[in-house]
């Protein structure tokens, strides 16, 4: 039987990570592809495509006539002009997670998603769900916005797919309904792009269309919120980090407890979840309610936990010297990102700035204010970052680095140091997007700790390798 997209004229917009899956993807499916791009070289890094008979056409603004579908990258916007054209020639619009979805969907026997959004804790939520999984002897792969396609994952042909969804993934998602879905929290972030918090959630919210199983975070309103737009007969669940209620799995005597697939059941203790901290053990909640819902065993849960390995960038201890620790937090792009590893240290030196994206930090700093021993700015957005320092933290020294780069970073480094004592963090935590600066949040990263060990090799004989 043919499948959906043989014989389909489909042009995919974008030619990075997600467009190449798309791109093969479709060629598998017999469909006649056409690749755009505004980059002529990520067009010509896809020559091997070009072998198999797509077409690579460099900065189309319009869809070539008889095209059938179009595959938007993510972060395409759409107002872009080849978007909006499609969009008023009436032609399907979608996206690579979409295509993913409607690809599985013709196999005889489509995968299980289990799916994880939010503003934050995307990426751990999905790690440790898979690794929970794993323990468990399922055949499952993390994947989406954590790194691997989901097109990739389910030409794979994996039985459980464990995908961290974005926003942006979601807004061009119409079909897409997983078994079991999630909304960690909902912060603003992201507001360049959706233009405001409202249609942010509203996109956060497509990931609950036609679950079986609703989760959402107690402690969060706008996750409850958009949970409850869930269709009539999914079956809803929460996590809370308090003693959970019937229908909740929560925290009891140290230990993550399970009143929603089992009486009280004990599923692991907090001390199995790393890195420490409320928001890693709220993320490990919502994992284990996601396995819990997809019938994982309880000794699988603590198994998966402390099997979990961290990702990079994400409270990860760089170094630490004359009682002074250095941590990297470049993960948190967004001020509720931000909050969380400040609120892990009672004493820091704060590294923050970038591309704000339209979110405001005036309730970060006043949240924080009496932990910041100083704060040294960096990036684009630093103004917006010392007028609220002025407004809530006028007591705290403020610095600002205007270099780009590693540069920059090395700079912001050497201030920061001056001002830690015995008991400090120094904290790369900077509650906005790296670009500016930057390739990425990883990039800013290995900056960050590239110039603490070269701070720190100055005076070798005060330093101590941190994990």
């Amino acid at each position: 039987m043919a499948g959906r997209f043989e014989g389909c004229r489909v042009l995919v917009a974008g030619a990075g990570v997600s467009g190449r899956s798309a791109a093969q993807a479709l060629l598998a499916a017999g469909a006649a592809v056409t690749v755009t791009d505004a980059s002529a070289d990520r067009l010509a890094a896809l020559a091997s495509l070009q072998a198999q008979g797509a077409d690579l056409v460099p900065g189309l603004v319009e869809p070539p006539a008889g095209t059938d579908v179009v595959v938007t990258s993510p972060g395409w916007r759409p107002d872009a002009p080849l978007l909006a054209a499609t969009a008023a020639a009436k032609i399907e619009l979608i996206g690579e997670v979409e295509l993913a979805w409607q690809l599985d969907q013709d196999r005889g026997a489509p995968a299980v998603w289990l799916a994880v959004t939010g503003t934050n804790g995307k990426t751990t939520t999905v790690s440790m769900l898979e690794s929970i999984l794993r323990s468990a002897g399922e055949d499952v792969v993390a994947c989406g916005n954590v790194g691997l396609p989901v097109v990739d994952a389910v030409r794979a042909g994996h039985r459980v797919l464990a995908v961290e969804l974005s926003s942006f993934q979601l807004h061009w998602s119409q079909s897409v309904a997983p078994f079991a879905a999630v909304v960690l929290n909902l912060a603003e972030d992201h507001l360049d792009w959706h233009g405001s918090l409202d249609s942010y959630g509203a996109a956060k919210a497509r990931v609950f269309a036609g679950n079986s199983v609703a989760v959402a975070n107690a402690d969060d309103e706008w996750s409850t919120r958009l949970a409850a737009t869930a269709p009539d007969g999914a079956r809803r669940v929460s996590f809370t980090l308090s003693a959970p209620e019937p229908g909740q799995v929560g925290v009891s005597g140290g230990d993550l407890v399970d009143r929603a697939f089992g009486d009280g059941v004990v599923l692991a203790s907090v001390g199995d979840v790393h890195p420490a901290g409320p928001h890693n053990v709220a993320n490990a909640l919502a994992a284990a309610v996601l396995a819990r819902s997809f019938g994982v065993e309880a000794d699988a849960v603590a198994r998966g936990l402390r099997d979990f390995q961290p990702g990079a960038h994400r409270s990860v201890p760089v170094a630490a010297a004359a009682g002074v620790s250095y941590v990297d937090d470049s993960k948190a792009t967004n001020p509720h990102a931000a909050d969380a590893a400040l609120r892990a240290h009672p004493r820091v030196v704060w590294i923050a700035g970038g591309l704000l994206k339209g979110a405001d930090v005036d309730d970060l700093v006043a949240a924080n204010a009496d932990r910041l021993e100083a704060v040294v700015l960096i990036g684009r957005d630093r103004d917006r970052f010392a007028a609220a320092l002025a407004r809530h933290a006028p007591d705290v020294p403020v610095r600002e680095v205007t270099a780009g780069d590693d540069a920059g970073m090395l700079h912001a480094v050497r201030l920061a140091n001056e001002f830690a004592r015995p008991g400090s963090v120094v904290l790369l935590a900077p509650a906005a997007a790296s670009m500016d600066m930057f390739t990425d949040y990883a990039h800013r990263g290995w900056a960050f700790a590239d110039a603490v060990r070269a701070v720190l090799a100055e005076d070798p004989a005060t330093t101590t390798p941190g994990g």
